[in-house]
């Protein structure tokens, strides 16, 4: 096996963290994957990956040829791409990724005039409430809300969302309004699971970290319906200002505890491809990074 093929075959290790995944990714046996690496880790005289039968992980010398390796890879992908000239005209079919209510809200009117835009390219939307993995599921481009934790991913961040303690002025009206985040004991609480299964919620009480453990009347395992039983006056929940904005804009719902939320969460656009994406990739990205970023709201 070249040099090239083995170092493709480290990233793939490291990126999937496993030996048999990174097979199965490149139409290799098990064993030739593991000789491969045993080649490199011979030439290199440094061992790359500690093995246990559960999991693969990249030691500290790995870890440090992995950001060489990818660079390696990305500048020949980048000559031989600008000999066929992926990277001055998008073509060919595009993945992204985003939550499901931010998506259909948010990203979809993007998809639609990045299309509008770009008569070669095609799409593949796909929006689901949990992480996913680029590499595994094959996505070209991600919004991510939340903090990053994958260091492998480069990011552009496009703004933030704050999380929105907020009722039905009916309902307050009725039971009172809470004035510091102890009194959300005393009412009724529509919590949306996705959130967490963890039933509290953290506020920001003068710089100190309050987390209040609430006793939740209603829990959904989706944010439509806990947005609706809130806006029907069944009790106050905690959404992100996205979510929100369009029935406190109505006056269906009222933000409360403001003085006490939490710093606002981040919201980037995410992918692989490092210095030098393709041109499908790149335009839509930069369309988003647009869009989002003058979208007022995810950045209210």
């Amino acid at each position: 096996m070249d040099k090239l093929h083995t170092i493709q075959v480290f990233i793939e290790v490291a990126n999937l963290k496993g030996f048999s995944a990174a097979a199965d990714k490149l139409g290799l046996s098990a064993p030739v994957v593991t000789r491969s690496i045993a080649e490199l880790e011979g030439r290199l005289g440094a061992k790359l990956f500690n093995r246990t039968t559960r999991h693969v992980r990249l030691t500290e010398a790995g870890t440090r040829f992995l950001q060489d390796a990818k660079r390696i890879v990305e500048d020949l992908q980048e000559a031989e791409a600008a000999v066929k000239g992926v990277y001055t005209k998008p073509s060919g079919t595009l993945s992204v990724t985003a939550p499901v209510l931010f998506g259909e809200k948010h990203v979809m009117p993007i998809v639609t005039e990045y299309l509008e835009r770009n008569q070669e390219v095609s799409v593949k939307a796909m929006f689901y409430d949990r992480i996913t993995s680029l590499v595994e599921e094959e996505f070209d481009v991600a919004i991510r809300i939340g903090h990053l934790k994958d260091s492998g991913l480069y990011a552009i961040n496009v703004g933030g969302l704050r999380r929105i303690v907020c009722g039905s002025p009916g309902y307050f009206e009725k039971y009172g309004t809470p004035i510091v985040p102890a009194d959300l004991r005393k009412h009724s609480i529509v919590f949306p699971l996705t959130t967490g299964n963890i039933s509290q919620w953290s506020f920001n009480n003068h710089g100190k970290k309050e987390v209040i453990k609430l006793n939740p009347r209603l829990r959904c395992n989706q944010i439509g319906s806990a947005l609706k039983a809130t806006v029907l006056g069944h009790g106050i929940t905690s959404l992100l200002s996205y979510q929100v904005a369009e029935e406190l804009e109505k006056g269906n719902l009222k933000a409360i505890l403001t003085d006490y939320e939490e710093a606002p969460i981040p919201v980037n656009v995410v992918h692989l491809e490092g210095r030098r994406v393709n041109a499908k990739i790149r335009s839509f990205i930069d369309l988003a990074a647009e869009r989002l970023r003058s979208n007022p709201f995810i950045n209210p």
